[in-house]
């Protein structure tokens, strides 16, 4: 005579029928157990003697047998079906922690008390490599076979996932700003007409380089794996700084009737060349690293001579997220070069592609030049401006050498450096 099945785990059914709420008990009991594990229900409604094996073929447990104590209670027994086993465990015993997190308050760094972090790496790492089967389910979940395959090609954590992704994502949420209402626009006034067709040219360029830190981005959000969440929310998070910076940059132009300047074929060339890569490395260098690690040292300039103090707090406070964009880039690029060594000759490659589809730009776009030396004069008499000529110079020079301290940063040797530092664009992103 065999021996009766081991019980694994039992639950207390009472009156309620298969139809009536029993399933919502026993489902989420035999998820709790391997396949193979025994389930006792114990009934008072006597319909489950049929409906409850019925449902067993259906959903392909094994329903054991049915024996009835001397009190009229049920006795089911169902063994956990060994067949379409859902990946995975259910979570327990995870409670991130409350920490501080540093944001700016006023143009000074302090750390704000009591948040709870993103980062969930430590309770619940990223994998390695991801199914896109497992479709939109959060890391973490269970995962019920069968799903159809997303569109998702970014599927690996060694050319995705740095481990600074999640602190990343936690300051860039404690650092939101309203362009609306942080910026004191009602201090603009209107400038001599140089000065402000100055500001007009410059704030076009911005934006128009904003826009391009927007759309390019966004390309790679949907080939992202939501294993590694992370990275798409910070991606999420730059566009939202994006969109707030192009926001900020227009209102400016337009804030004292100066309007809009120029944009220069020199610099739709150039931005239209950082839409070509189709490698997550290859962008996310040539944006970040390069480009936008670029674009702080311009903002810093524009905030070192802008002529009031709205201006020179939305180029703060743009530098401010740029800042952490560059962060994140050189973050991803370092974690890849280390993970792939092949990716030092392939972004070498991906940098003189695009010197040579920028082939005959030699220098800042003129009317940006012009813009930037007159800013940096507050004028045009003649002594102003070879002063203001000589800060655009110094500019040129801080950016270069800011370059290459990145390159070396992310892994390139100081030789290395200095060439990919000397072919990168004149238009500055």
């Amino acid at each position: 005579m065999s021996s009766a099945p081991t019980v694994a785990a039992a639950i207390e059914g009472g009156e309620l029928t298969v139809g009536t709420g029993l399933l919502s008990l026993i489902r989420p009991a035999l998820d709790r157990l391997p396949p193979g594990g025994v389930l006792a229900v114990l009934s008072r409604a006597a319909s489950v003697r049929d409906d409850l094996p019925a449902w067993c073929r259906l959903e392909r447990h094994v329903y054991l047998e049915r024996r009835q104590g001397p009190d009229g209670i049920d006795r089911h027994l169902i063994e956990r079906g060994r067949y379409a086993v859902a990946r995975g465990a259910r979570e327990h015993g995870i409670a991130l922690p409350v920490r501080e997190v540093p944001i700016r308050r006023g143009g000074e760094r302090v750390m704000r008390e009591g948040m709870l972090s993103a980062d969930m790496l430590a309770a619940v790492p990223m994998p390695a490599e991801a199914d896109p089967s497992t479709g939109f389910a959060p890391r973490g979940a269970i995962v019920e076979p069968g799903g159809p395959a997303y569109p998702f090609t970014l599927c690996d954590s060694a050319h995705i996932a740095a481990k600074e992704v999640a602190q990343i994502y936690d300051q860039a949420t404690a650092q939101q700003w309203d362009a609306q209402t942080t910026i004191q626009w009602a201090k603009i006034k209107p400038l001599p007409a140089p000065l402000e067709a100055a500001i007009g040219q410059i704030m076009t360029f911005l934006a128009e380089n904003e826009l391009s830190a927007l759309y390019v981005p966004a390309r790679f959000l949907p080939r992202i794996h939501p294993a590694y969440a992370e990275v798409a929310m910070v991606i999420a998070q730059q566009l939202a700084d994006e969109a707030r910076h192009i926001d900020v940059f227009l209102k400016r132009a337009r804030a004292a009737g100066g309007g809009l300047g120029m944009s220069t074929v020199t610099t739709s060339r150039s931005l239209f060349s950082l839409l070509q890569p189709e490698d997550f490395t290859e962008a996310a260098f040539l944006l970040s690293v390069l480009g936008e690690g670029t674009f702080i040292d311009l903002l810093r300039f524009i905030e070192d001579h802008a002529p009031d103090e709205p201006t020179a707090d939305l180029a703060l406070r743009a530098r401010q997220d740029e800042t952490r964009h560059v962060h994140f880039g050189m973050s991803h690029v370092r974690h890849a070069l280390t993970t792939d060594p092949n990716l030092f000759h392939q972004l070498e490659l991906a940098t003189h592609r695009r010197a040579e589809a920028l082939a005959g730009i030699r220098s800042v776009p003129p009317p940006v030049q012009d813009a930037l030396v007159v800013l940096a004069a507050r004028g045009t008499a003649p002594q102003d401006i070879a002063r203001g000529h000589d800060a655009f110079q110094e500019l040129l020079e801080t950016m270069a050498k800011n370059r290459v301290s990145r390159l070396m940063s992310v892994g390139f040797t100081a030789d290395q450096a200095a060439i990919l530092s000397g072919l990168h664009t004149s238009n500055f992103m």
